[in-house]
């Protein structure tokens, strides 16, 4: 199951979202690829993915991608083609992963219509230009320079980068939206900053806008100033939407005045095309990165990312000659509050004992749950005393009431912690660790419960 967070996020992604057992049967699927169909939850879940393809991508699917997926682990920019409830077809794009620890393949559904769409702009671009070969060259190098782009920094700055050689201007600026809806320049730079208070009409304008200083003077004297002051005679503001979703604006400032003529407007938007989808496929790669080494109920760290930092941190402990502690906490009748209260109390329980428990480490310590009701923190450069500190304070945290909808469920935990100084042992595996951690943690429960253990030294 998933968090209230994480469920809107998987239900509303802008992509279609899939599950599918090993054998290719649709476990779930989100909002966004029901919508994108016509189908309904029922009409697509139990069935196999392949069967809403058309034949061609049937026959592909079956002779290439379900061979290589349980040899690759992972496929990426599959070109199929989806047929509707209404029978059209919708061409899309599928990244697939094989998740062995949830036994369910993950597939990412790209909607890829807006890739025709530019492909059917550049072709026109080609035809209209063919005495501009400049112009036909930009669409190709910023084609490069998004492929290798891996974050919002890279796009924004290759875009402006790229824009700034395409339309001749001085300088270009990538304003992106943060989480708090607030343009902020990620890429380029803005010779207005400072100047001139943010124009929301310009902003917000659903398509390219150029502003020159006459124009300026009528509608935004304050921008006609700014724009003598640093000897600008123009500007262009492109907005940078998925499906209508703004994501940021690209803003173009000219020294000279020039012609703003159809082709420049029409590159302008494929660009910004293609930046945009660019940027869709960056931030969703990131997100499935994180969905695939993060617990998808609480958001902390699942059993593989928590083995990969048990083994940094001991490989760190070790060259350093610092203590390392694991702690593994169990929830203390946990079972008893689902039988109670339900298991979507229970759920909500666990995601707000693992806020509680991130909020108990230290900031450079790791958190996961390594399944169930069960939790496990990585404490580096931790001896005995601070380990204690440290539970102490989660013990705490997590016995304060949990508020729900009908009023408050009381939890603990039993923490076990497992040490090991390499000073005066030898390096253990990760494994074992864990196993020490959790059999102090099973003396905690056989104490009482709701209280912190350490192993017991071997004899």
């Amino acid at each position: 199951m998933t968090g209230p967070s994480e469920d809107a996020w998987f239900q509303r992604a802008p992509c279609g979202l899939v599950a599918t057992s090993p054998q290719g049967v649709i476990l779930e699927a989100n909002e966004t690829l029901l919508e994108w169909t016509g189908f309904n939850r029922k009409q697509l879940e139990g069935r196999p993915f392949t069967s809403l393809l058309d034949p061609g991508s049937q026959l592909f699917h079956e002779t290439r991608v379900a061979q290589a997926l349980p040899l690759e682990g992972a496929l990426n920019e599959v070109a199929l083609t989806v047929v509707c409830a209404d029978d059209t077809r919708l061409p899309v794009l599928i990244n697939s992963i094989r998740d062995t620890a949830a036994g369910v393949d993950r597939i990412a559904v790209f909607n890829a219509s807006g890739r025709i769409q530019y492909e059917r702009d550049l072709l026109h671009a080609r035809r209209a230009a063919e005495s501009s070969e400049a112009q036909v060259r930009v669409l190709q190098e910023v084609s490069r320079a998004f492929g290798v782009s891996a974050s919002d920094e890279d796009v924004a700055q290759s875009f402006a980068e790229v824009a700034r050689t395409a339309f001749a201007a001085r300088e270009a600026g990538v304003l992106l939206l943060d989480d708090d809806g607030e343009l902020l320049l990620v890429g380029g730079t803005n010779p207005l900053a400072g100047l001139v208070s943010p124009i929301v009409s310009l902003r917000n304008s659903p398509d390219v806008v150029v502003v020159d200083e006459g124009s300026a003077a009528a509608q935004f004297p304050e921008l006609a100033t700014a724009l003598r002051t640093t000897r600008l005679a123009a500007l262009s503001v492109m907005p940078l939407l998925d499906n209508h979703r703004r994501m940021g604006i690209l803003v173009c400032f000219f020294g000279r005045s020039r012609q703003f003529d159809d082709q420049f407007f029409d590159l302008q938007k494929a660009l910004g095309r293609q930046a945009s989808q660019t940027l869709v496929r960056v931030r969703l790669q990131r997100q499935l990165a994180f969905l695939a080494l993060h617990d998808q109920l609480t958001g902390v760290a699942n059993r593989q990312l928590l083995e990969q930092s048990l083994e940094d941190a001991l490989d760190a402990a070790f060259a350093h000659d610092a203590p390392l502690a694991v702690l593994f906490l169990d929830v203390d009748e946990f079972k008893s509050i689902n039988d109670r209260f339900g298991h979507a109390v229970g759920d909500a329980v666990l995601v707000e004992l693992a806020i509680r428990l991130s909020a108990g480490v230290r900031s450079d310590d790791v958190v996961g749950r390594i399944g169930g009701d069960e939790f496990v923190a990585i404490c580096a450069n931790t001896d005995k005393a601070a380990a204690t500190t440290i539970a102490e304070r989660i013990l705490r945290l997590t016995n304060e009431p949990i508020v729900i909808d009908d009023g408050t469920v009381s939890a603990s935990v039993s923490v076990g912690i497992s040490m090991f100084d390499p000073r005066s042992q030898p390096r253990p595996t990760p494994e074992q660790l864990l196993v020490r951690a959790d059999r102090a943690m099973y003396e905690s429960k056989g104490a009482g419960k709701n209280r912190a253990t350490f192993e017991t030294p071997a004899s």
